[in-house]
């Protein structure tokens, strides 16, 4: 991939000659390329409590949710506070959210990491243990049970004056926070007939070379594409294990569509491999219109009976630098075509407008997306 930016002159010279060093069809593992239909992780979520914070929790009347919930707990340990409710100012609490993902195979006691968020308007939740709070999953059920410490890479000092606020004080983690305890529902078992492989980037050239690469080192007919991103293997001794890991070792030259990506907001060009242009003539030059404004005061004479007033002044100049018509040839390599396209002479936002035009005049063989 190539990236045009506000580079200096010399990094683009070094990015141009990078690009001259020969290129060589790329292969990567399946398991780089694909996942197996069955095996993936599982997001689970949960709604809990803060506490021990030093005084920067949620407050009572914007977050009316979290004296509820404290309430409701307290309850469920015997505690009545219904009485007391409109007193209450949970300063050092705050109701945050709680994620995490359950990788698949996990079993009843494996513990996983946990991103907890306030929803309130806690000011940071530095210092804060989380109370346990279960984690559901999609189907409404719960899988596993988070609390502990939090560790926040932020925080907030404020005074009556100033305040000073580091990183993101109102989100954190908490490392093995929690435990699962249900086992997600398993969509692969070690009997079945044949796995599915499915291509992170659907693509006919790359699911071909699959299916061929796999029928190699397992046999004849034991793959078949059935689409760009859909690749079954049989499975024919019933040892599903061995036959995942056999697969996933094998080297397979993958595809990749051309591509060219802009993004006007930074002035980012970026570029695949196998971007190809015709041959076409580009006239590149800008327009610089300057207004300057310079108000005078008018004062009428001595006795003269006027009002000073404020006479408005306005010069306006126009530059039109001159334009380079530069002939960009048939490109055979992307080396190539960065060094025509530097040859207009344009930065990376006007060389947006290039290959938009270029792509207008059919020129321009890949997909231009724009970020």
């Amino acid at each position: 991939m190539a990236i045009l930016t506000y580079l200096p002159r010399l990094s683009l010279a070094v990015l141009a000659i990078a690009l001259l060093l020969p290129m060589q069809t790329q292969a990567e593992r399946i398991k780089d390329l694909a996942s197996i239909e069955g095996v993936r992780g599982n997001a689970l979520i949960g709604y809990g409590l803060i506490v021990g914070l030093n005084g920067t929790g949620d407050s009572g009347t914007s977050s009316p949710f979290t004296i509820n919930s404290i309430t409701a707990l307290l309850e469920r340990l015997g505690v009545n506070v219904r009485a007391d409710i409109t007193k209450m100012k949970p300063k050092n609490i705050a109701a945050v959210m709680v994620t995490t993902e359950l990788p698949a195979f996990a079993r009843p006691g494996q513990q996983l990491d946990v991103t907890v968020s306030s929803i309130g308007d806690a000011k940071s939740l530095r210092g804060g243990t989380l109370l346990v709070t279960p984690l559901l999953g999609g189907d409404g059920r719960p899988y596993a049970v988070a609390q502990g410490g939090l560790s926040i890479g932020g925080f907030s000092v404020e005074g009556k004056g100033a305040s000073t606020t580091k990183g993101h004080p109102t989100a954190g983690t908490i490392p093995n926070g929690a435990r699962v305890e249900k086992a997600a529902p398993r969509g692969l078992t070690a009997e079945q007939d044949h796995i599915t492989l499915s291509l992170r980037r659907p693509d006919f050239t790359t699911a071909r070379n699959m299916q061929r690469a796999i029928n190699a080192k397992l046999g004849k007919g034991m793959a078949r594409a059935t689409d760009s991103g859909t690749i079954k293997v049989w499975n024919p001794s019933s040892n599903t294990i061995d036959l995942i890991a056999d697969i996933e070792q094998i080297d397979v030259a993958i595809d990749h569509q051309a591509i060219v990506i802009v993004d006007e907001r930074t002035g980012t060009i970026v570029m695949g491999q196998d971007v190809r242009i015709d041959t076409v003539a580009v006239a590149h030059g800008n327009i610089t219109v300057s207004v300057t404004e310079t108000p005078e005061v008018s004062q009428p004479g001595a006795f003269a009976g006027g009002q000073t007033t404020t006479v408005d002044r306005t010069a306006v100049d126009v530059t039109e630098s001159e334009a380079k018509l530069v002939v960009l040839p048939k490109q055979v390599s992307l080396s190539e075509l960065v060094s025509a396209l530097n040859a207009v002479g344009a930065s990376p936002s006007d060389l947006i407008a290039v290959l938009q035009a270029i792509k207008a005049a059919g020129a321009l063989h890949a997909d231009l997306r724009t970020m």
